[in-house]
């Protein structure tokens, strides 16, 4: 999703599209935010202040940049769009604390662009008291690798307010042993506070999406985070423990580690652990996963 202004209205919208002969592009998430309303909910949840260097994914026309730009010591905003990049080029022009870069927020699946986080890394480092804030209206295709991804930094981000999928929502607040819960629920929660801030109907976005959405904010907390000692590894267990979410935890172990642990390692990781062999992942909260994957990292001798 696309950013919204005062002026995102959707005849304001319609008009200035047609003016410049572009339609939303469905395959880069264009669905814009028409309700001005819930834009300054949006904007009021950020909490953006004077130190705040605020990454946004999918510039959109402008309109929301330039209204965080406001607030904020800088915006760096990302837009893969080129016909949008020079729309919303138009609005920005004139704001000097903000950076407009044309290009894919990420590179794959599992990792940020390099020229996106130098450029990020820049802004935090003209300042001491500099801290890095997520906000947008991300696009549906890549909401979750933005969030993931980010939140894997050795900075991440103070805080990522956005606007996603309300499915998405649903699964990363998730609690375990429901059908939402997973390895993505995990791995925020593990080292952030999240709050659902308001359920978005399809009528307030131009053009309609399918779904609803929510508003969600992602709080990091260095005493959750600073509970695992290696986030790296931890991040990529949780993933293989939720890769056949049906299996057994005994079998998704084995599948994970199986050249370097065998069924005895395994059994004496879950007899640890306290686990039955019978248990599976969905059934595991935070801190259980938290220290089953300790137990597996000191049995691998990581």
């Amino acid at each position: 999703m696309t950013g919204s202004s005062t002026n995102q209205t959707l005849s304001f919208l319609m008009r200035r599209f047609e003016e410049s002969g572009i339609r939303p592009h469905t395959r880069f998430g264009q669905n814009f935010l028409i309700d001005l309303n819930l834009q300054r909910v949006l904007l009021d949840a950020a909490e953006l202040g004077a130190d705040d260097v605020v990454l946004e994914v999918g510039t959109g026309t402008g309109s929301l940049t330039a209204l965080m730009a406001q607030k904020a010591a800088v915006v760096v905003t990302v837009e893969i769009d080129h016909r949008l990049f020079q729309l919303a080029g138009e609005e920005l022009f004139q704001l000097d604390n903000v950076m407009m870069l044309e290009l894919d927020a990420l590179k794959n699946k599992n990792r940020l662009n390099s020229e996106l986080l130098e450029a990020i890394a820049r802004q935090l480092d003209v300042a001491p008291n500099r801290r890095l804030k997520l906000v947008a209206n991300l696009p549906y295709n890549v909401a979750t690798p933005i969030l993931t991804n980010l939140l894997a930094l050795d900075r991440p981000p103070h805080c990522m307010t956005v606007t996603i999928q309300k499915e998405l929502a649903d699964r990363i607040a998730a609690p375990p042993r429901c059908r939402d819960y997973g390895a993505l629920s995990i791995w925020v929660q593990s080292q952030c506070r999240v709050e659902t801030v308001r359920i978005l109907p399809p009528t307030v976005f131009w053009p309609r999406p399918k779904v609803s959405s929510a508003i969600l904010r992602i709080t990091f907390d260095e005493v959750l985070s600073g509970r695992i000692p290696d986030r790296s590894f931890f991040h990529t267990f949780v993933r293989s423990m939720f890769f056949h979410r049906r299996k057994f935890l005994r079998s998704e172990l084995l599948s994970a580690f199986k050249k370097r642990l065998g069924k005895p390692e395994v059994d004496a990781i879950l007899v640890q652990a306290a686990l039955e062999p019978t248990a599976r992942a969905e059934q595991l909260d935070v801190e259980k996963m938290l220290e089953l994957c300790e137990v597996v990292r000191a049995q691998l001798g990581d």
